[in-house]
């Protein structure tokens, strides 16, 4: 058999190192800005000082080094996780110069170097990524994989793999018992039994199994003894339904292994408080300079069509709570308002309406909802009550999207799913979409979705109208 060594490892230890030439680039870098004290006078810039903040970031290293190593990550996940490794560098750096009794060094300068660290350090590894993803698009650094299973969850697994090539998979095999799953992948190698002997013949690093551990445990016991017997990596894929995206850890009780589930994010008031502080922090600012807005859209309005600047509707809100949803008017009174959506084309829709949806302008009435508390700047678009009322009875777990507040703009939205829902597929993706924000959500999520609108909002969006 073909060894199974790879390059691939040491690019780990490659982009440490890089790590680790950013904190020393940004230290000299730092003093380099500092024309107030001269270096001789500085404690910043001791020997002690430098050694004491190489430490640091060794140890910093050992302990986030996976984010060069995880394969599938989140660029709002690699920034928050640069953020812990600062924060950890910092309390780390602090205590070690207080040991060695090193001189004080002003706090604005300590402030300084670590900002500059931290969109230094956030920048190289969203860059590194890409530079993996680069790397592994040419054939290189890739896991050779096989898949057992051809249930939901392994068809599912697949989509995934083959779904980005940056993520490094190489699927080399597929194996089922149901002889219907041939026609379900390419790679189709055979059936369980068939498995033993294509490891040992086939270079294979990692063997995902699919097969529902309830109805087949001796399957399940036997594809973990082959793999333990060739040298090759064992992933046990759980049986859950497209519905559950939910993130899971392995924990124990006794001998018995169980999965628990993680709470939502902004179940953790910290977070909660933060999202909060940044709503109203941002809303207050809009607020004030509402009127270079207001002032010109209302304008336009009233030369457009006859009635009210503001468009005030009922919408669902936070756990299932009614509330009023302020918009500017886009459209000619009507008495459908309420219960029908804006189609393409629309003929209620007024030109100068038509400009407002295209550009989003028409949600800015909205951050006064945001500063009182009913919406939020990132969540999921706050729907008719009629649509709520519909929906809910169609679409599982469709309320779970209230369990956060709704937002001016949200993930499903920059994914390309806002406007009409012709299909209950579009309504049901959006759903899956915004309960996957809420279970996954990071500050830098919202900040990356707050960017992404903004461009849409700058070339247009097809699906506003």
């Amino acid at each position: 058999m073909k060894s199974k060594g790879r390059y691939g490892q040491f690019v780990r230890w490659i982009f440490s190192i890089v790590d680790l030439l950013i904190v020393n680039l940004v230290f000299f870098f730092t003093i380099f800005l500092d024309y107030r004290v001269k270096a001789a006078e500085d404690g910043f810039t001791t020997r002690p000082m430098w050694l004491a903040l190489n430490v640091a970031m060794l140890v910093c290293i050992y302990f986030y080094n996976d984010v060069h190593e995880k394969r599938v990550i989140y660029a709002e996940r690699v920034v928050g996780k640069a953020v812990n490794l600062v924060l950890t560098h910092a309390g780390i750096f602090i205590t070690l110069t207080s040991l060695l009794r090193q001189p004080d060094v002003p706090w604005e300068k300590v402030l300084l170097f670590y900002v500059i660290f931290f969109l230094a350090l956030s920048a190289w590894w969203v860059l590194s990524r890409q530079l993996v993803k680069i790397y592994r698009n040419h054939g290189f650094n890739f896991k050779r994989v096989i898949v057992i299973g051809g249930g939901t969850v392994g068809v599912r697994l697949i989509e995934e793999m083959l779904g980005d090539q940056g993520y490094g998979y190489h699927i080399v095999g597929f194996f089922d018992n149901n002889s219907k799953a041939r026609s379900a992948s390419a790679v189709y190698q055979g059936t369980l039994d068939d498995v033993e002997l294509f490891v040992k013949t086939h270079q294979v690093d990692e063997m995902f199994c699919a097969v529902p551990d309830i109805e087949d445990n001796q399957n399940v016991a036997r594809m973990i003894r082959i793999a333990d017997n060739n040298a090759v990596d064992f992933y046990y894929v759980p049986q859950f339904g497209r519905t559950v995206t939910r993130q899971f850890e392995l924990s124990s009780v006794g001998d018995v292994p169980i999965l628990a589930v993680h709470p939502y994010p902004l179940k953790n008031p910290l977070n909660r408080l933060f999202k909060r502080a940044f709503d109203l922090l941002m809303s207050t600012v809009a607020l004030i300079l509402s009127p270079l807005v207001i002032i010109p859209v209302a304008i336009g309005i009233k030369l457009s069509s006859p009635g009210p600047i503001f468009f005030v509707q009922k919408r669902t809100g936070y756990r299932g709570q009614a509330f009023n949803c302020y918009k500017f008017r886009t459209m000619r009174i009507n008495a459908d308002s309420d219960t029908r959506q804006a189609t393409k084309g629309d003929p209620r829709v007024t030109r100068f309406g038509n400009f407002l949806r295209r550009t989003s302008i028409d949600e800015l009435p909205q951050f006064y909802n945001v500063w009182r508390g009913e919406m939020s700047i990132v969540g999921p678009r706050p729907h008719m009550v009629a649509q709520t009322e519909m929906y809910s009875e169609l679409i599982d777990k469709y309320m779970l999207r209230h369990t956060i507040k709704p937002g001016i703009t949200g993930w499903a939205q920059v994914r390309g799913f806002r406007g009409q829902t012709e299909e209950l597929w579009q309504m049901e993706k959006r759903v899956e979409l915004d309960v996957w924000y809420a279970e996954n959500w990071t500050f830098f999520m919202d900040l990356k979705i707050i960017v992404r609108t903004i461009l849409n909002a700058f070339k247009g969006d097809d699906n506003a109208y």
